[in-house]
């Protein structure tokens, strides 16, 4: 069931962004809650998108896909590793390599276009091996990507900003698969264009 697949990995996405919350909202974190934070981010956000991504079309290039697949589930290992390294000493408004759930994301929308335009072809198999290992490069690499984790942090939820969120989750419901991965598209190519700008300026 490749389009309940997806929409599960987005789900996951979506409570990954909100655990963290809730538990300093309640005052119950703890180092078992970010260790088992970690192994549910591997599975959900490494693990199942690569596992996806082989069971579409990765399958039918034989142990070169099982290679593709295999090499975004240790960068998402290596990544979150990393993130769990660097918690104390980094930025929190910035990332450090294109988090796991976006990495996620990206993968599972693209499979989700191509099953929601029945798209099966050499072509679209080609599309998603780029795209697989483009992600799993990002995640291990040192490019910044912004986190959101500063919204909220400083008072109340400006008024404006909670128009914009119910705006996006609007957005995304005339399209979700197309949007989606619009989405992910344009957050995958923010990280680049962060270097960029704070090389010219």
């Amino acid at each position: 069931s490749f389009e309940k697949a997806a929409i599960a990995i987005f789900i996951a996405g979506t409570l990954d962004g909100l655990d963290g919350r809730v538990a300093r909202m309640t005052n119950t974190q703890s180092a078992f809650g970010t260790e088992y934070d970690s192994l549910s981010d591997v599975i959900a956000f490494g693990v199942a998108p690569a596992t996806l991504a082989y069971s579409w079309s990765l399958a039918t290039l034989g142990k070169f896909g099982w290679m593709v697949s295999f090499i975004f589930v240790a960068c998402a290992a290596l990544r979150l590793a990393r993130f769990n390294t660097q918690i104390d000493v980094a930025d929190k408004s910035f990332f450090t390599g294109l988090s796991s759930p976006v990495a996620a994301g990206l993968v599972a929308s693209l499979i989700w276009v191509g099953f929601d335009l029945k798209i099966e072809n050499f072509y679209f198999t080609v599309m998603l091996v780029i795209s697989v290992l483009l992600a799993a490069l990002l995640m291990v690499s040192n490019i910044p990507f912004y986190s959101f984790k500063d919204i909220g942090t400083k008072g109340r939820v400006p008024f404006s900003m909670m128009l914009a969120m119910i705006s996006v989750f609007v957005f995304i419901f005339i399209d979700p698969p197309k949007i989606l991965l619009l989405m992910s598209v344009i957050y995958v190519v923010s990280g680049p264009v962060i270097v960029y700008r704070k090389k010219m300026g």
